[in-house]
């Protein structure tokens, strides 16, 4: 033995490539010594000295592989053998500690050009290497080898296995590694046909959209539906086979210079369209697709492929954009059995194209919008999960379990939160399901056992159940986290800011600790506590969540308590097509206040305002009618609607004279100088907050916060005024975000007990 080095790389180091690197740096260096896998990160032992190992570590922090994540490298002294060589180890399983486990990489270009010249994976659509490929949605544990992965039962040909152990080769110790000869294949089902050669499936699946058809597609996390964006006939179609009525569809482009012709993009969007996680990105629209992919809406979710088939695919194609959506029916998560596929898909398409390698995990695609060249995530799955948010706490065995809407749980690992991908709605038994069973694999895969479990503070909530059955199985403390306090701290978390923040939290709806439904608060909060200092004046919801899915009831509401209920209601525009008695129904009971639960939700007075401009007095998907208001902006003015802040902030004044605008003004104007209105009244309550507190740091987040236009706005005029804001960008604003604060609060208040 002799002295040497050790060097400790902890983050997203595996699966991304990282041991090939380390070898190859080694080479650069003219270093002997060698590399292991281990759960808690990759291990490097050089035989060398203290100058030269720091060398080293200072090219893996600047030269690691693209969709690498170094948070920590670590080196200390050590005794090391008289290595001849530099070697790769085989991974090492070492306890309880892990490492983290990568997103799906989407496919590279060096791939991308093998598809022609490789002679043994021309056309193979599973090409892969070192630097792309499949990762979360195949691995069975970690660390993470082939065997430990859906790629298990495809023995390697002997020249995949040569690439895979020859240190040269781009595809050394990729797991995923196959070819034509040895690896997963496609088949194509449909009536009287069963098609194996992939340029006849392909020609096949060209030939059904090109004739209007659909066809569904197994993809990296699941079943995608595909028909033609261009197709007026076709997309109508697969909304009525898939029953989903007006929600828009996120549309594939050819390449990126396809892209640009049919929406806006700047330098920025366009490096995150091209790069590695392949989201679906809200821009907006520059050329018309096919009118019911987008429903009206100025916007489209745009991307480009991310899988080898998809690339294929184009060259057949004679459109140059194709829908691509979840492969599920409405409500229900996406489907990754084959034979679920055949069962509920293949009524819908007449065709499913499937591939004999399973899914382990499975992921929607991601949503993402930018603003202000950051990433505000929307839906984080594909991509993105399941990568870690640290923390400035350690949350070991902290288990968080989420909200109701747009799921994802997290669970603690020492010092990270880990979030699940987007799980959906938990309102029915598939989904339920689902979410049970991402927990149990997620409890494998990271080897985690629960210490202490957090939920909502809502009674109702499925995700709370589970929470409170597994608190009850296992013996452990339940903590109930409120809605608005956990959207705060989840920002507070990720920016690792400590003290007290002035808390604006915007959404639809949140259990309060007064027993009414909350959604626009201004909180002093800290990472352990809250005091509510506003919020917006409650109004009544009459009939519960039917006025969520009829905004034209919220309008009502709004307009009665501003304008009083004597007020001619009928002669308004907005309520002359609503059925006379059902009009009177909804009147009789907010002037009685029968069924008529109060809300302060920012979500549902965006509803109303959105019915009173005539955008949309009916919902058919969740929070239509904010996107429709939002939408409707095409003009840039700086006038904002008057209103009061005495207690709480009343929109008495707004209303009226929005209404007013209704009836003669633009209504992108309206819509513009509403939006307006609430930034101005983010701004002088923040004020306010910071005069009586002394307190300078914003966080803005729930699902409101969505809104491009709002958030733009709200976060120019705070900066203008010498705060310092902060918004979500690792995890969504939206309810998909709340476990990493419910898990953040957890940590915080169990340190302080200790």
């Amino acid at each position: 033995m002799e002295a040497g080095y050790e060097i400790i790389v902890r983050g997203l180091v595996q699966g991304v490539g990282f041991r090939p690197f380390i070898r190859r740096l080694a080479q650069k260096h003219c270093m002997n010594g060698e590399v292991v896998n281990r759960s808690d990160g990759v291990m490097v032992l050089l035989h060398c000295d203290l100058p030269a190992a720091r060398r080293f570590m200072d090219d893996i922090r600047t030269l690691a592989p693209p969709a690498a994540n170094v948070r920590s490298v670590e080196i200390n002294r050590t005794e090391v053998r008289n290595y001849r060589d530099f070697i790769i180890r085989p991974s090492v399983d070492d306890g309880e500690t892990i490492t983290e486990v990568s997103p799906d990489i989407a496919v590279c270009g060096e791939c991308l050009s093998d598809l022609e010249k490789d002679p043994r994976r021309i056309d193979y659509p599973f090409i892969n290497c070192t630097n792309c490929g499949p990762r979360f949605t195949i691995v069975r544990a970690i660390p993470y080898d082939r065997a430990a992965t859906t790629m298990a039962p495809f023995e390697m040909c002997r020249p995949c296995a040569s690439e895979y152990n020859d240190i040269n080769d781009r595809r050394y110790h990729a797991q995923p590694v196959a070819c034509n000869h040895c690896g997963p294949v496609y088949t194509l089902l449909a009536e009287g046909k069963n098609v194996t050669d992939i340029i006849a499936i392909l020609q096949e699946i060209s030939e059904r959209l090109a004739a209007g058809g659909s066809v569904a597609i197994k993809s990296t996390g699941g079943y995608n539906l595909m028909c033609n964006a261009l197709s007026e006939e076709a997309v109508a179609a697969l909304r009525r086979r898939k029953q989903r009525d007006m929600k828009p569809f996120a549309v594939m482009f050819r390449d990126i210079e396809t892209l640009r012709e049919y929406c806006r993009t700047d330098d920025d969007e366009e490096a995150l369209l091209l790069s590695w996680r392949r989201p679906i990105l809200i821009l907006k629209q520059k050329k018309p697709l096919a009118p019911s992919v987008s429903s009206g809406l100025n916007t489209t979710g745009a991307m480009l492929p991310h899988m080898p088939v998809h690339h294929m695919l184009f060259r057949f194609l004679e459109t140059p954009a194709v829908v691509l959506t979840s492969g599920n029916l409405s409500d229900e998560p996406i489907i990754i059995s084959d034979s679920d596929a055949l069962c509920d898909l293949m009524p819908v398409t007449g065709c499913v194209v499937s591939y004999n390698r399973e899914i382990n995990n499975r992921a929607d695609d991601s949503v993402v919008r930018m603003c202000h060249g950051k990433t505000i995530l929307i839906r984080r799955s594909r991509g993105y999960a399941p990568e870690p948010v640290d923390l400035a706490a350690v949350a070991e065995g902290i288990f968080a379990a989420g909200a109701e809407q747009k799921n994802s749980f997290c669970i603690g690992k020492g010092s990270r939160a880990i979030l699940s991908q987007y799980i959906g709605d938990i309102k029915n038994v598939a989904t339920c399901d689902y979410y049970a069973e991402t927990y149990r694999l997620f409890s494998s895969l990271f080897r985690f056992v629960p210490s202490d479990v957090v939920c909502d503070m809502h009674p109702d909530y499925l995700s709370g159940r589970f929470a409170e059955e597994l608190a009850g199985k296992r013996g452990v403390p339940l903590m109930r986290i409120q809605h608005h306090h956990a959207h705060a701290v989840s920002v507070m978390a990720e920016h690792r800011l400590s003290g007290r923040v002035i808390g604006v939290v915007m959404d639809g709806t949140g259990y309060g600790t007064d027993g009414n439904i909350w959604g626009s608060e201004f909180l002093i909060a800290s990472a352990t506590e809250f005091e509510r200092y506003t919020h917006f004046e409650y109004f009544m919801m009459p009939g519960g969540d039917a006025a969520v899915a009829e905004p034209w009831r919220m309008a009502l509401s709004c307009l009665c308590s501003s304008l009083g209920s004597d007020y001619d209601f009928r002669s308004l525009k907005l309520f002359r097509e609503i059925d006379e008695i059902r009009f009177a129904t909804v009147q009789k009971m907010l002037v009685h206040g029968i069924n008529t639960p109060v809300t302060c939700g920012a979500g549902r007075i965006f509803d109303a305002v959105s019915a009173m401009l005539g955008l949309c007095a009916r919902s058919s998907f969740d929070s239509e009618a904010p996107m429709r208001l939002e939408s409707a902006i095409s003009c840039n003015t700086r006038e904002f609607y008057p209103f009061a802040i005495n207690g709480t902030v009343h929109l008495g004044d707004t209303f009226r004279e929005l209404l007013r605008d209704s009836e003669q003004a633009d209504i992108s104007t309206a819509a513009a100088k509403f939006h307006n209105t609430i930034a101005q009244v983010i701004l002088e309550v923040s004020i306010r907050m910071r005069n009586d507190t002394g307190l300078n740091d914003v966080v803005l987040s729930g699902g409101v916060f969505q809104n491009r236009y709002l958030l733009e706005k709200s976060s120019y005029l705070l900066l203008m005024n010498r705060f310092n804001v902060y918004t979500n960008h690792q995890v969504p604003p939206n309810d998909g975000g709340i476990a990493l604060g419910q898990l953040a609060v957890a940590a915080e208040r169990r340190r302080l007990c200790v």
